[in-house]
């Protein structure tokens, strides 16, 4: 439990900052797109017998790429390309675990939902490096983030180099989610990422508060569902998840109240 927190408080410092940006880029589906990947990832390494954690963070690093070549092509079809690529990296991993089937003790179930209470200290401090390069780069780059996230126009005519830091950003992002998946699960993952930024923005006054409070709501959110999960004996990720749309309603529910 103590390696689990630790791990939860990890997750919630840096997805919902990633969580704010791809909400307000209309890229949701791409958190879910490279969970999806990220099997396709976990299921080579078992083939080739390496450790499943650097082939995801190989697969997902390639897929995040090759979304943003997509995105310059179908800009305004950008769902079917995330929904051509979420199909392929599932439909890669089944196919390769089941020819793999009797040569690995491996389950695809333990990746699928992921589990907190049974991460490792390795893995924890390798969230913890991850939360703080995210927080690194944010004090550095939010102003040419925030600038190409509203208008990329506007920041393509001030000479920032815009493909290049989307493509950065969705490295990043494809990395923290293969870190995320041992905890998060490839099916909740995208959850833990979007919910509290979606809640944050339903509070927040400016973009500098959302990003505060998604971080606030992330923590509150991880941390409860885990001490719940652990007294309900329930799953970490499916209770963290409930918890955060628990929340999402109630603060839709607030909200709109408050304006009659």
């Amino acid at each position: 439990m103590r390696n689990a927190l630790l791990a939860a408080t990890a997750i919630s410092i840096f997805s919902p900052l990633l969580g704010v940006f791809l909400v307000l880029r209309r890229q949701s589906l791409m958190s879910d797109t490279l969970s999806h990947v990220s099997l396709a990832g976990v299921a080579f390494g078992i083939l080739l017998s390496w450790d499943p954690t650097i082939t995801t963070l190989i697969v997902v690093v390639l897929a995040a790429i090759f979304l943003e070549y997509l995105r310059t092509i179908y800009k305004d079809y950008m769902e079917i390309a995330t929904a051509i690529l979420m199909s392929a990296g599932l439909a890669i991993a089944l196919l390769i675990l089941n020819s793999s089937k009797g040569a690995t003790n491996v389950s695809l179930e333990q990746y699928l939902f992921g589990s907190l209470i049974t991460i490792s200290v390795t893995q924890v401090i390798m969230l913890f490096v991850m939360a703080m390069l995210v927080l690194i780069g944010f004090s550095l780059f939010l102003r040419p983030l925030y600038v190409m996230t509203f208008d990329e126009d506007t920041a393509y005519v001030d000479g920032l180099p815009v493909r290049w830091i989307s493509i950065a950003f969705n490295i990043v992002t494809g990395i923290a989610i293969a870190l995320m998946i041992p905890a998060a699960g490839a099916l909740l993952v995208s959850a833990i990422m979007v919910l509290p930024a979606s809640i944050a923005m339903r509070l927040g006054k400016s973009f500098k508060s959302v990003l505060t409070l998604s971080v606030i709501i992330s923590f509150i959110g991880l941390n409860t569902g885990l001490i719940a999960s652990y007294y309900m004996d329930a799953p970490a990720s499916a209770a963290i998840t409930l918890i955060l749309i628990l929340l999402f309603l109630l603060t839709s529910g607030i909200k709109s109240l408050a304006r009659r």
